[in-house]
């Protein structure tokens, strides 16, 4: 574990020294404006949304990202009650995890009625680790784009490990990435899965500059590939938050899958990491 923590700090290391430009730091530190993806509290959301947000506020975050569940996108509110809920505990509703499907006009109805800026596809629409169906992919998210762009929406794609494997020589993400329109298309990188890859979020955002308005922050243990407390595993999160301006970042979503207690001892212990960098 010692061995990969070094390696990966190292090579982002490496891959920041070659970026010529002043290091920044992302301007809501302390606190005041990081959001978190609610599937990390998925089981408290559906038990009672309201009493979750609630307790999700009182941790100090501003923005929230929603994702699916078996009671829908909202968690059995209504769009309007979600909206409503999160302005009245001094939250938004920024962004949602959702499905590009037949039933993808309904979803922008719905975010719109929310208040939502984002709709990030949360999947691949197609199955097939080919260059030939990312491009394929890559178009149907062209399409998607300009759909959202008429409803007021932006539309994105949020990457997993799967996307960073390669054809002929040809890493699949790279493919997305250079056939989607970037004034169309806004991805959310998840830079806990990046480095899970073996990749370097460093390297993404040199070769595509600005291209990455959301992220996911999340650490990650590689000997059991799964998420954990800030600085617990292999991410530097520090210098990731030095380069959000190459990264074009506006919205930084903090998502943890697994815990070692509950959710929320994780979310308390991950801000307070976060105001002592």
């Amino acid at each position: 574990m010692n061995t990969r923590r070094h390696f990966f700090k190292n090579a982002a290391l490496f891959s920041a020294a070659t970026v010529i430009m002043p290091k920044i730091s992302f301007a809501a530190t302390k606190n005041s404006g990081y959001g978190v993806q609610l599937y990390s509290f998925r089981d408290d959301m559906l038990t009672d949304p309201i009493k979750t947000l609630e307790k999700i506020a009182s941790l100090g975050f501003k923005e929230i990202e929603s994702a699916g569940s078996n009671k829908g996108y909202y968690y059995g509110l209504s769009p309007k009650e979600m909206a409503t809920t999160c302005k009245a505990l001094g939250m938004s509703l920024t962004s949602g995890h959702v499905h590009l499907d037949e039933k993808f006009e309904q979803t922008m109805a719905d975010a719109v009625a929310a208040g939502q800026k984002y709709l990030i596809c949360s999947s691949l629409p197609s199955k097939g680790q080919t260059v030939d169906n990312y491009k394929k992919v890559a178009d149907q998210f062209n399409i998607a784009g300009e759909a959202c762009k008429k409803w007021g929406l932006k539309f994105g794609y949020h990457n997993h490990e799967y996307e960073f494997e390669s054809e002929n020589g040809k890493v699949l993400y790279d493919v997305l990435m250079d056939n989607t329109q970037k004034d169309l298309v806004y991805m959310e990188l998840d830079l806990g899965w990046v480095v899970v890859a073996g990749k370097d979020p460093l390297h993404y955002f040199k070769k595509y500059p600005k291209r990455f308005p959301l992220w996911h922050l999340k650490d990650m243990d590689l000997n059991e590939k799964v998420s954990t407390e800030f600085g617990k595993g292999v991410l530097d999160i520090q210098l990731m938050l030095e380069f959000t301006k190459l990264s074009g970042v506006e919205h930084i979503y903090i998502e943890q899958e697994e815990y070692a207690h509950n959710p929320f001892k994780s979310m308390q212990h991950n801000m307070d990491y976060l105001n002592n960098i």
